[in-house]
């Protein structure tokens, strides 16, 4: 397959990408090598890239912004005086897919979790009316979380369409089965008990969550992800970064919705003895899902910034063919999100 034939089948690649040559370097892997962040500034980084704007920046705005990326090696995040690189830097990330250089579907964008997932969290917390009401959050949840997932994964390795789908497709009815268990729970044993009715789902919940994660994404432990060295260069495929990769992943995932479960589950147990509460049943809804919105708006920078988006992990504890190609005692790999 020629050069433009490939990336006529591939529509969304902006400027080249791992198969593009050697000499192509993505920039947004060059930006999360080169910028060894803390924490805190990992934090703040995210609260740039979860900007609800990024859902919608047009495909030519993301192009020229690449474009200028591409043609300056040294650009720096930290160019105070050059807004145009700072704008370039925060559309690129959160835009564009790290492994592939393809352009992240709009409604799969980190910027786009918290609005697809707040209703979800919501409902699916909520007592079950009905079998309708039970079911219909959850396969909601966990088809969108699976989608995700699988999407702003770790992409280096090859794989067909149809053993990718397959695999989402397990990883969704799996997590939906697994998501409902405490309610049927309640539904068998009729269980009014505190911890039948908040703490079983919420921990459930959590896990599930990351479990999510850890099947949706077991291509990269059994397939190998790309490990690159300083300088960007991929230096093989290992299996044991795979495993680091999705099991940082799975743990931040479970942290980000385990907490935006529980936190609105308790405050809403201590406002419902409220006077506001006893006089206005409808209030406590409406407090329950500003108590989602707010925890899961807090939590989801934290979440992305537990881990460095490009992970570091000693050359010693990877595969010996990849330890004899290099002297580099740290490599790198895309953890994804």
């Amino acid at each position: 397959m020629s050069l433009e034939q490939e990336e006529e089948a591939q529509p969304g690649r902006l400027l080249g990408g791992s198969d593009a040559g050697a000499y192509f370097i993505e920039p947004n892997v060059r930006f999360w090598i080169n910028e060894r962040q803390s924490f805190i500034q990992r934090l703040l980084q995210w609260t740039e890239l979860l900007d609800p704007t990024n859902v919608f920046i047009s495909v030519e705005s993301i192009e020229n912004l690449r474009q200028l990326l591409c043609t300056n090696e040294d650009a720096s995040r930290s160019a105070l005086e050059d807004q145009r690189i700072q704008e370039a830097w925060k559309r690129s990330l959160s835009t564009v897919h790290p492994d592939s250089s393809n352009l992240i579907p709009n409604v799969f964008r980190p910027a786009a979790f918290l609005p697809f997932m707040v209703p979800a969290v919501f409902f699916s917390m909520m007592p079950p009316k009905g079998i309708t009401s039970m079911i219909l959050p959850k396969v909601y949840l966990y088809a969108y979380l699976t989608a995700f997932s699988v999407i702003n994964g770790n992409r280096s390795y090859t794989c067909h369409l149809l053993e990718r789908s397959l695999l989402g497709v397990g990883a969704f009815a799996s997590s939906s089965f697994f998501g409902l268990i405490p309610n049927f729970i309640q539904m068998k044993f009729s269980s009014n008990t505190l911890f039948m009715k908040r703490i079983l789902p919420v921990a459930i919940h959590a896990q599930v969550s990351g479990m999510n994660v850890l099947t949706s994404r077991s291509l990269e432990t059994t397939k190998g992800i790309a490990v690159m060295d300083k300088e960007g260069h991929v230096l093989g495929h290992s299996k044991i970064a795979g495993k680091k990769a999705i099991r940082e992943t799975a743990v931040s995932r479970g942290v980000l919705l385990g907490t935006s479960a529980v936190i609105p589950e308790v405050f809403t147990y201590f406002f419902k003895r409220t006077q506001l509460s006893l006089t206005n049943a409808g209030s406590l809804w409406i407090w329950k899902l500003a108590c989602t919105v707010c925890s899961m708006g807090l939590m989801l920078p934290v979440s992305f910034s537990l881990f460095p988006q490009v992970g570091r992990i000693q050359c010693s504890q990877l595969e010996e063919d990849i330890q004899s190609l290099t002297e580099e005692t740290e490599l790198f790999y895309h953890r994804g999100l």
